[in-house]
This record gives C-alpha cells, sequence and structure tokens, in this order.
C-alpha cells in the first residue's frame, strides 16, 4: 500500500507543462476518410492488427438527439496503423473482423463507462482497458477533462468543440470529424502519462482494479418509476396528477422508443406537467395549453389525451404515492429525526472518508460510493440494532462492502477508518 502523503497539491510526481499550451488544430496526418463499407473496415481491422501497443478508442453518440445509445462514429488509433474512423451505421453486421482484430487489445478511453455499452452493442468489447479519466481521479487530478488533461500532461491545447452534436447526423460536417479525429490523437500519449503518474504514487494496482471493474460490470437495468424525474414534478399535489405524468411519459417513452428520437423532443417534460395540471377533457382544450398545439405535437393529440383519460379513470387504489418508495435509507436530511444515531453514524464515516481522501488525493466519491456508504451507515449491520459491536469489526464492515461491490483496494482503505468512526466512537461516547 502506498503511504499517505500529505503535502498539498494534487497528483504529486506528475510532470507538468507550465509553457504556453499549443493548439492542436487538425491531427498530424489530416483527417481519414469516414470507412462506410464491410470491406473498408475489414482492410482497416487488417492493418491495426499489424499495429503495436494498446488501442486508442473513442465514440460520438446523439445523446439528446436519438433514443437509443447506439454508436454513430468509432475513433480508432495505434501505434504503426494510424487513425480509422468508422460509421457503423451503414456496415450494419460488417464489423466482425474489427472485433476480431482488437477485441484482444488493450483499449484506452477516456471516460470508459460513456462508450463501452454502445460499442458492445457492436460486438466491440475490450480484452483490457485503460481509462485516462479515472485514472486521472485516482492520480489526483483536480481536473479531468480530455482537455484539461492534455493541455497539462502533453502541453497541448485540445479547443472544444462538438461533443455534443447530434451524431446521427449525415452526411458528417467536415469539422465535425476533425474534432473527432483529435480526440484519439494524443490519447495513447495520455495513456503513458497518466500510467507513469499512478506507478509514481503507488496506485497502479488500485487503477487496475477500477479499470476491471468498469470494462466488466454490466449497465444497471432501468430503474423503476423512471417518470418520477420528470422536471417539475415537485410542483405537484395530487396522486391524480401524478398518475397524468406517469401515462404522459410512458406514452412518450413509446413513441420515441419507436421514432429512435430522445423523449424531449418528442414532448417536452413541461408540457406532461402542464398537462397533468390542466386535466384537459377534449382534444381542443389540450391543444390550448402550452406545446401541444405545435404542428409536431397535433398529430399525436390523441394518444396524449388518452393518456390523460387513462389516468382519470384510474381507481384510487392503483393511483401513485405521492412520494417515492426508497430505494435504501430515506434522504440524509430527515436522518437526524428518523434515527439519531444512525445520522451520527454517518456524519462520522463522512469525515473518516475525507480524511482519507485528502491523505491519498483521491476523491471521496472513488475511495467508496456514496450510495454505499449510506447504506452501511443506515442499517447496513445488525448490530446497530442490537446496541453491540459485532465480534470482529472489521470483517463485518468488510463484507459488507465486498458484497456492496467495493473492491479490494477500497476495503483495504476503509475498513480500519470505519471501524473507528462506526464502533471505536461508540465505544468511547
Amino acid at each position: 500500500m502506498p503511504v499517505a502523503d500529505e503535502s498539498e497539491g494534487p497528483a504529486r510526481g506528475i510532470e507538468e507543462h507550465t509553457a504556453a499550451a499549443v493548439p492542436l488544430l487538425a491531427p498530424a496526418d489530416g483527417v481519414p476518410p469516414v470507412l462506410e463499407t464491410a470491406a473498408a473496415v475489414a482492410e482497416a481491422a487488417d492493418r491495426l492488427a499489424a499495429g503495436s501497443g494498446p488501442l486508442a478508442v473513442d465514440a460520438e453518440r446523439a445523446s439528446g438527439f436519438r433514443y437509443s445509445n447506439r454508436a454513430y462514429l468509432i475513433q480508432l488509433r495505434r501505434q504503426g496503423s494510424g487513425t480509422f474512423l468508422i460509421d457503423p451505421v451503414p456496415v450494419d453486421g460488417g464489423l466482425a473482423p474489427l472485433a476480431e482484430a482488437i477485441n484482444d487489445l488493450e483499449w484506452v478511453l477516456h471516460s470508459a463507462d460513456q462508450d463501452l455499452p454502445g460499442l458492445a452493442e457492436l460486438g466491440l468489447r475490450p480484452a483490457r482497458l485503460f481509462d485516462t479519466e479515472l485514472g486521472g481521479r485516482l492520480a489526483g487530478f483536480e481536473r479531468v477533462g480530455l482537455a484539461a488533461m492534455v493541455e497539462k500532461l502533453l502541453g497541448r491545447e485540445l479547443r472544444k468543440g462538438h461533443g455534443a452534436a447530434d451524431w446521427s447526423t449525415r452526411p458528417l460536417p467536415a469539422d465535425w470529424l476533425n474534432y473527432a479525429a483529435l480526440d484519439v490523437e494524443l490519447l495513447l500519449e495520455l495513456r503513458e502519462k497518466v500510467a507513469a503518474s499512478l506507478e509514481d504514487q503507488g496506485k497502479t494496482d488500485w487503477a487496475a482494479q477500477e479499470f476491471e471493474h468498469v470494462r466488466t460490470t454490466e449497465p444497471a437495468p432501468p430503474k423503476a418509476d423512471r417518470w418520477r424525474r420528470t422536471s417539475g414534478i415537485h410542483t405537484l399535489r395530487r396522486t391524480r396528477q401524478l398518475a397524468v405524468v406517469r401515462e404522459l411519459w410512458s406514452a412518450r417513452d413509446q413513441v420515441a422508443r419507436h421514432r429512435d428520437v430522445a423523449p424531449a423532443r418528442v414532448l417536452p417534460d413541461s408540457a406532461i406537467i402542464a398537462a397533468a395540471q390542466a386535466d384537459p377533457k377534449s382534444i381542443a382544450q389540450l391543444r390550448a395549453l402550452p406545446i401541444f398545439g405545435g404542428p409536431r405535437q397535433r398529430r399525436y393529440s390523441r394518444d396524449w389525451l388518452a393518456a390523460v383519460e387513462r389516468a382519470r379513470a384510474l381507481p384510487d387504489s392503483e393511483l401513485p404515492a405521492l412520494t417515492q418508495p426508497y430505494d435504501g435509507p430515506p434522504p440524509v436530511n430527515r436522518w437526524e429525526r428518523r434515527d439519531p444515531a444512525a445520522a451520527a453514524r454517518l456524519t462520522r464515516a463522512r469525515a473518516a472518508m475525507s480524511e482519507l481522501s485528502q491523505a491519498y488525493t483521491i476523491p471521496v466519491e472513488n475511495l467508496l460510493t456514496p450510495d454505499l456508504l449510506r447504506r452501511l451507515c443506515w442499517d447496513g449491520l445488525p448490530e446497530y440494532r442490537s446496541g453491540t459491536v459485532p465480534d470482529n469489526p472489521d470483517q463485518a464492515i468488510d463484507d459488507y462492502l465486498k458484497s456492496g461491490g467495493a473492491r479490494p483496494w477500497q476495503r483495504e482503505l476503509a475498513d480500519p477508518r470505519l471501524v473507528t468512526a462506526l464502533f471505536d466512537a461508540d465505544q468511547s461516547s
């Protein structure tokens, strides 16, 4: 285990560029053509297989525009092979040669959890992973965006561009493709700098455990009652209104899924809330509301009104509760009233984790997920209710954290601190 260093400053041991960053305006070898056929992808696969070292990977999606999370452009770069831009949409099932060439490699991504699910849908899955964003967090960087890290470690300026654009657009504009190619231009060099920093701080194994966790974790299933996240729902005070929100949200989701359009572009949340408040009885009343009278909404008027009518016809026993049932502990601001002892445990545990975060220059949320810490402090151990101390407190806490997905390095650091916070303090009070 690395020894905690209380010296100030993030990312100790990192060689930083202090001179003005040099703008990186275009790839050194120019923007490659977009590959749109199975034959072109197979040729690229052969060239990538002939390269050496890790593979830089990025993908562009159309979040906010499309319902799906699919990749609409894939960027790949490997030493000795160059950069490739692949449009997976027209290639369809022709990515098998690419998967065969790259799936056994170490992939280097920045914020890998954003892109891995969409790439997996295409049959592209890495055998090993290095996440420069996550590695930067563990190495103590205050700013872990790709542009910030490239500037700090490589002295180059990556100008912000089109990351939030609609990448389902065809044809893709030339400046978008330039931006996309630049995203992998320096990713392999960045990986080496981040890896060196982690090695200097004795965090290489910790990072490896985190990367493997990201690589192997399956996407979480959709949460129940997602409709409760409708913006503005907190303004509603009646269960019948919540039922309208639920029915309209579900109807919108069906349309969005069928059209592969982001739900907010089908019907904004503000319109759903307005309908729940107004309770329209006819299409005319519905279209009199903001948004619903627009030309894009009028063709769905019968669907939206039918959703409102379904909510109106529900018996009281089938109406949703005003508040969402808890999946785990209640909101922290209610702990003091409901369980003062648990509130005190959480305060001490948070303080212990904050000290650990400062000692090892790792964000506290990367030491343990806040949700897991809350669950541990609320009712994670049966001894809380009996007022006793486990026979082996360290083992009891370790078992709980392990069951919650905490990695070995996290438990090794957190266990002794949490034993002191949760039990030693009780003994001395």
